[in-house]
């Protein structure tokens, strides 16, 4: 299970979220009405097309040389998630006074760590799936957006990924994906609340630049 969720969310971070390839085929197109241009739900569902078709068809290449494979992915996190306010709400009360190189420091590192261990398995999903988007509606005291979208696939019910995205520089970014109801930025908070009390940002951030402790969706 933790597999496929980190996955899953690194693959929504991308814009791209999917399941294993050998678990269902791919969801017939089902017509919806397009999202407004500009929109963060444009984004969204534009990207997926663009990051599923890439992953198809440099899917030999991308075997071949994971290296190939983790600049794709880290291109694509940098153009598509605000990962240094990501981390901030991943780290909670311990963000307050941090400086901004920790938390480039802790936002780096986490990245880094989840990559390592997932993102060879974008290899395996099957890229045919469909994403439609439900809604999208603002988020409370003026932080952006939520856009409420489905994963479709057939022989099993629809996955439900919600994006959270803020306007940076005039682009929409993302800072937090729901896969299932499940926060990207909940989850590692809960992990990584005690480590942080105990050592602190750099500590942490180094232990996960090293592989020494790890990035747990459990």
């Amino acid at each position: 299970m933790t597999r496929i969720l980190v996955s899953l969310a690194i693959s929504a971070v991308l814009a791209a979220a999917a399941v294993p390839a050998h678990a269902q085929q791919a969801a017939p197109a089902q017509a919806a009405a397009q999202p407004a241009a500009n929109s963060a739900s444009r984004l969204v569902l534009d990207n997926s097309t663009r990051i599923l078709s890439t992953l198809e068809s440099r899917r030999a290449e991308f075997t071949r040389d994971r290296a190939a494979l983790n600049r794709f992915i880290d291109n694509e996190f940098k153009q598509m998630f605000d990962r240094d306010y990501a981390a901030r709400l991943v780290l909670g009360r311990h963000a307050r006074g941090a400086s901004d190189t920790d938390i480039k420091l802790f936002a780096d590192a986490l990245t880094e760590n989840l990559m390592s261990r997932y993102g060879a398995s974008l290899l395996g999903f099957n890229t045919q799936l469909r994403v439609r988007i439900k809604s999208e509606a603002p988020l409370p005291g003026n932080r952006g957006v939520r856009v409420a979208s489905e994963m479709l696939r057939q022989g099993g019910e629809p996955i439900p990924v919600d994006y959270l995205m803020r306007r940076v520089g005039g682009q929409w970014q993302v800072f937090d994906v729901m896969v299932e109801g499940v926060s990207f930025v909940q989850t590692f908070r809960n992990q990584f609340d005690n480590p942080l009390s105990q050592r602190g940002i750099r500590a942490v951030a180094a232990e996960l630049k090293s592989g020494e402790i790890q990035a747990n969706a459990n």
